[in-house]
């Protein structure tokens, strides 16, 4: 991977594509420092990336996919002209004890490997069970009045709502294996939380392509929108912001469709990329129908005019 910097993530982000020579859904990067504008000037920092083209990556495993395959098939073939010239049946015997020797050692250090493996899974399983179990204790002695109770036309969220959010954020966290040490709660709207999680098993509670992420924010919202009748934005060690972030970069060329042909699509989407594709979308193009479509592959956002009703 080859280093870009820039005083933005998205200037590094087009910098990389266009020394790299491809377009920016084909570019692989890793944050290495986020931009920081600093205080009054001083303490000023410029973002960094690595990042590498998709498609070079790829060309490149072919081709070392490639000549691995022909070196395994020139050894084999100078292996059999080797046997064919010096075969003895007592050579044939000790071959054969080597062949099953090599055979015990393959099934001894695939076992090994396997109980490796399911020893992790089920360290990994027994995280999550613990968080959902946990979870599902709380909704179970959450007091059903309190959502009857709540009026139509609040215009700010109580402060006793926040803090009743928070205590049970907080006694989810203390008896499971995650290490998350901050947990805030605050008003991001009138009808929205913002939670805010990190610590030292940030990134095991992310998941990796933000898989726990999703299961997390999904078990949260029903807890909070069925007690509270709020929805929720959650932010855990900045994980959201990144996907803003890159998404919003993304967007710009469907953006830019839209603006042409008056219509555009999306490539396909998952978890919380499509939701945050779809608010940006949305708040670009209010006079126009902004919706989640379904095909064979996958979920993709579609830009279109609405459909008029002529008398």
């Amino acid at each position: 991977m080859k280093k870009f910097e820039a005083p933005t993530l998205q200037e590094a982000i087009s910098k990389a594509s266009l020394e790299l020579n491809c377009s920016i859904l084909d570019l692989e990067y890793n944050i290495l420092q986020n931009s920081n504008s600093g205080f009054f000037g001083f303490f000023k920092k410029s973002a960094i990336i690595e990042a590498i083209n998709k498609n070079e990556k790829q060309n490149n495993k072919e081709n070392h996919k490639s000549t691995q395959k022909h070196t395994k098939e020139f050894s084999n073939e100078k292996r059999k002209n080797h046997k064919k010239k010096s075969i003895k049946t007592n050579q044939d015997t000790a071959t054969n004890a080597n062949v099953e020797n090599l055979n015990n050692e393959v099934k001894n250090s695939d076992k090994k490997t396997k109980n490796h493996t399911e020893s992790k899974t089920s360290i990994d399983k027994d995280k999550v069970n613990s968080l959902v179990d946990n979870f599902y204790n709380i909704s179970k002695n959450a007091d059903e009045e309190n959502r009857s109770n709540l009026k139509q036309d609040r215009k700010n969220i109580p402060l006793e709502t926040i803090n009743e959010i928070k205590k049970g954020l907080e006694l989810l966290f203390s008896n499971n294996c995650f290490n998350i040490n901050k947990i805030e709660v605050s008003e991001y709207s009138k009808d929205c939380v913002l939670i805010n999680l990190d610590g030292e098993d940030a990134a095991l509670l992310i998941g990796k392509e933000g898989y726990r992420y999703k299961a997390l924010s999904y078990l949260l919202f029903n807890w909070i929108n069925n007690k509270f009748n709020l929805s929720i934005r959650l932010e855990i060690a900045e994980f959201l912001k990144t996907q803003e972030e890159r998404i919003s970069i993304y967007t710009q060329s469907v953006i830019q469709r839209v603006e042409k042909n008056g219509y555009a699509q999306t490539k396909i989407l998952d978890g919380v990329l499509i939701k945050i594709a779809l608010e940006q979308l949305r708040a670009k193009f209010p006079e126009k129908y902004v919706g989640i479509k379904t095909s064979n592959n996958g979920k993709f956002i579609v830009v279109n005019d609405f459909i008029k009703k002529h008398e």
